[in-house]
């Protein structure tokens, strides 16, 4: 558990980090404001981690001199607009953020990002505090291809959690969470009400959005995606069959109608307004429920572990990175911009805030991990301890 008075200090290091940062660098050969008076282009996939970096441009902006472009818009047309724009050679952003459990093949094979190695090497272009050790081996090895060039830094490392209405569990009787898959089932039965418009459970239905939340169900019956080489599907295994029947009849029995369409921001709304007992999703998407201008349950969201399935507690959890485009324009401004969001203070922000599971490595986040790659995807499945 991450205590209250940690984050507080997180928090108070984030507002010093500047002074103390530039300090740093008048001591060394690097210097923050060697790209002073130019400008870099960002773009970011819609999300609670995006919010904390538009949050932080001021900041980046007093610190180097650089003016920043910032473009927001959700993933469903960033990402087939991210790969137009690196396919034709000519983006219009410096920065990408890249979702590297759907895009990691893509952008290695085609060559599209730069390499970040010489950067990291080079002491006037990287902070003396930016250290690659700090980063997770997990995050790491999503970040880094084939032929070893790393063409990202990590960014998030998205675990999903169970969200639950304790008032309306509470109603009911439930005195807690589920702990396993089919006692969430139950629960979820109970608590639907659709003449009051309550379901006992939302989450995502949308076609290829569905497939983060069916990794989380098939891992609870110890069953991976795919074969350690990457080369076979193992979705139709009996295990896989029935995580899948678990996850349909659990949407089709105690899902609100039409959830089939659902993202994880339908799925989100939905229970902010006080319309679903639980939900699972990123952990990353707590910001907003605690946020009394966004959220209806403010004060009866509860947080837990996932339920765990026949086979064991286990957790998908998807690695974004945000890396320099291989024919972005401004790629000195750009790695400044990178190294400043994904250090040390902007990764404590994004803890503090609860916008996401940042790649700090601390005592008090414990748990084994193990990166499996699939032919089209990257993630790491998490167990928790």
């Amino acid at each position: 558990m991450i205590r209250r008075r940690q984050l507080l200090r997180a928090s108070a290091g984030v507002l010093a980090a500047p002074a103390l940062v530039e300090k740093v660098g008048a001591q060394s050969a690097f210097d923050w404001k060697q790209c002073k008076g130019q400008s870099v282009e960002v773009n970011y996939q819609l999300s609670p981690r995006a919010d904390v970096a538009k949050g932080n441009m001021k900041q980046f902006e007093e610190l180097t001199g650089i003016k920043v472009g910032f473009e927001q818009i959700p993933e469903q047309q960033q990402r087939p607009k991210a790969a137009i724009e690196l396919a034709s050679g000519n983006p219009s952003f410096d920065v990408l953020q890249i979702a590297m459990h759907v895009q990691k093949r893509q952008v290695e094979a085609a060559h599209w990002m730069e390499d970040l190695g010489p950067y990291l090497k080079d002491p006037t272009l990287t902070t003396p505090d930016f250290d690659l050790a700090d980063f997770s081996k997990p995050s790491m090895a999503v970040a880094t291809a084939a032929d070893g060039k790393i063409t990202a830094l990590p960014y998030n490392q998205d675990l999903f959690i169970l969200f639950y209405n304790k008032a309306l569990l509470a109603e009911k009787g439930f005195s807690g969470p589920p702990k396993t898959q089919d006692e969430m089932f139950d629960m979820a039965k109970k608590l639907t009400d659709p003449g009051k418009g309550v379901y006992g459970f939302v989450g995502r239905g949308l076609k290829n959005a569905n497939v983060v939340l069916y990794d989380t169900f098939l891992l609870g019956y110890d069953q991976e995606t795919v074969t350690p080489d990457g080369k076979k599907l193992l979705t139709d295994t009996p295990k896989a069959i029935a995580a899948a029947q678990f996850y349909q009849k659990l949407m089709r029995e105690c899902g609100p109608p039409g959830s089939v369409g659902f993202n994880w921001n339908e799925a989100q709304t939905t229970f902010m307004q006080g319309r679903a007992a639980m939900w699972i999703d990123g952990i990353g998407f707590s910001a907003p429920l605690l946020d009394p201008t966004k959220s209806k349950v403010t004060d009866k969201v509860g947080f837990s572990a996932v339920p765990a399935g026949p086979g064991g507690l286990y957790t998908a959890t998807f690695i974004d990175g945000i890396g320099i485009p291989a024919k972005a324009k401004n790629k000195k401004a750009a790695w400044l911009y990178c190294q400043f969001e994904a250090g040390q203070a902007a990764m404590n922000e994004i803890l503090r805030s609860g916008a996401g599971t940042p790649w700090i490595s601390t005592p008090n986040m414990t748990f084994s991990a193990t990166v499996r790659h699939g032919s089209s995807r990257s993630f790491c499945s998490m167990k928790a301890t």
